[in-house]
């Protein structure tokens, strides 16, 4: 008995040393020591405010007369309503903590400097991308309001339109990473890859023995990664050791342990372009969810789009201006011009575009707001995140009214809490105001499409929430008049099939805990 004693307490023993070896070995990760030292600097800043309203009566009473300047500076303001609301609240409830933490915003150096490098790189690159004036004219004697839509992208996002050569619409990740797959061989030239998320998996795997097989072959391969999106997924010095088998690699505002407001300018574009005649968009990163060969929130429907010609040449740019955001001057963008092959036939018109959250010009939510404004008989739209803002709901429900079919498409199975806890929030108002909503029963909608009375459609990354909009670099691909806008209205349609309809009584249903929350998270979701 005393030998079975001895084994069983040597038993726990090994048990208590293996969980002491990971606990350090998880509060000696980079990931941990960032997410320590972030949390340091607030409970200081915190600490800091405490201090000086209980004990120094004057200077807490100049800091609440500092928030009340303020409150007439963000009322003044030209952001959107939705915004300045959560901050006012936050000041009425936190008052010296909330002003200080505006101030940080608002005053961030790192942020300046972040914003300047981008505005230099895009003004020194835009004459990479000139418009043909027979294609805009070709565009406008087909749909006045299309070549209106059209003239806006170009003036202030800075990406012109093309006719469309040749493109194809992917209903699910699986077909897409198999062409990208099938068109990474073909490269002769290059190979840029820029995504939000790349994770460690057969997904990953299979796409990085192509690109060490091209890089061996000489073909300049890039890759263009997010440091918070992927920061956390990979090994410290993963990408520093692909620099020695010849693929350089890049990571887009490195997220450090710094209160900074550009720490939110994530990078959430997802590109492949191949040669600058081949490019690859939509919702798709690289992780193993994504094709479905790991289930983790259900089965995962995505969406993208392959697009050859002179259109790839935009997004060849777009990757360039973030990787040499830095650097003066146009640097090597125009090496990599490619060499057109003549196309006498074309469908219809094709934009490629990005959005930028540091040149005051919201591009991806106008686009909705236009696409939806001008439709006339149907706008069907898929996002995992539906958090939008006070105009978007109205120009929803106005068609809606109006007697346009709007349909929205989310998920049944979040992989967010708050965010779908967020989303039902604006259910009432939106079916109140005749729009139909559709949850996929079988897991996770991450498409971002949209199509609209078969003349205009849209792939691309923009979510309908508040990062999209206003915080991270996203891109996208509108289509005029073009037969794959109904390739992606026949695949929403299919997909209903699989769909939930939600309706008032649903709303009603919910419990008021969850009312609550919601109520709570939308007030607030602008700041998340």
């Amino acid at each position: 008995m005393a030998k079975r004693g001895e084994g069983k307490s040597i038993k726990v023993w090994r048990i208590i040393r293996r969980v002491f070896r990971r606990l350090v070995r998880m509060l000696l990760n980079r990931n941990t020591l960032i997410i320590i030292l972030l949390a340091v600097q607030l409970v200081a800043l915190a600490l800091v405010v405490m201090f000086l309203s209980q004990h120094y009566l004057p200077v807490y009473m100049v800091l609440l007369a500092l928030d009340v300047v303020l409150v007439i500076y963000i009322m003044n303001t030209s952001e959107n309503p939705s915004y300045k609301l959560p901050w006012m609240i936050a000041m009425m409830v936190i008052p010296v903590f909330a002003g200080l933490a505006y101030l940080l915003v608002k005053t961030d150096v790192g942020h300046r400097v972040f914003k300047r490098n981008y505005e230099r790189k895009v003004k020194s690159t835009r004459k990479c991308l000139p418009q043909d004036h027979q294609t805009a004219g070709d565009l406008y004697r087909l749909d006045p309001a299309c070549s209106g839509l059209a003239a806006y992208i170009n003036d202030y996002g800075g990406f012109p339109v093309y006719r469309n050569r040749q493109s194809q619409f992917f209903p699910i990740g699986e077909k897409m990473f198999e062409a990208m797959k099938e068109e990474i061989r073909k490269a002769k030239q290059y190979i840029f890859v820029e995504f939000f998320i790349i994770s460690m998996g057969y997904m990953w795997d299979e796409l990085l023995d192509l690109l060490k097989e091209r890089a061996q072959d000489g073909v300049d391969v890039r890759i263009l990664y997010d440091g918070f999106g992927t920061q956390f997924m990979m090994p410290k010095k993963y990408f520093s050791d692909l620099e020695e088998i010849g693929i350089r690699c890049k990571v887009f505002n490195a997220f450090k342990p710094l209160l900074s407001s550009s720490q939110n300018n994530r990078d959430h574009r997802k590109i492949v372009v191949i040669d600058g005649n081949t490019a690859f968009t939509g919702g798709i990163n690289v992780a193993d969810e994504y094709i479905n060969r790991k289930r983790r929130f259900g089965h995962w429907k995505d969406g993208g789009m392959m697009l050859r010609g002179e259109a790839a040449w935009s997004f060849t740019v777009m990757f360039l201006q973030l990787w040499e955001m830095e650097q003066e001057g146009d640097g090597s963008i125009g090496d990599f011009t490619p060499i057109r092959q003549d196309c006498a036939s074309y469908d219809g018109f094709i934009q490629p575009y990005s959005d930028a959250p540091v040149d005051g010009e919201s591009v991806g939510r106008n686009v909705y707001l236009d696409i939806i404004n001008n439709a006339r008989e149907y706008v069907y739209i898929m996002t995992p995140y539906l958090i939008p803002d006070h105009e978007l709901v109205t120009a929803l429900t106005l068609a809606a009214k109006k007697g346009v079919d709007v349909r929205l498409m989310t998920p049944h199975i979040p992989d967010k809490w708050y965010a779908y806890r967020t989303a039902w929030s604006y259910y009432p108002e939106l079916l109140e105001g005749r729009v139909r909503i559709f949850e996929y029963e079988p897991g996770f909608v991450h498409a971002k499409n949209v199509s609209a009375d078969d003349k205009v459609g849209l792939v691309g990354t923009i979510n309908l929430d508040y990062r999209s909009f206003y915080l991270q670099f996203e891109c996208a691909c509108i289509m005029y008049g073009s037969d794959i806008v109904k390739d992606i209205r026949k695949d929403f349609e299919k997909t209903l099939n699989k769909c939930i309809e939600i309706h008032m009584e649903d709303c009603q249903e919910l419990s008021i805990g969850k009312r609550i929350i919601g109520w709570l998270l939308r007030i607030f979701a602008p700041l998340l």
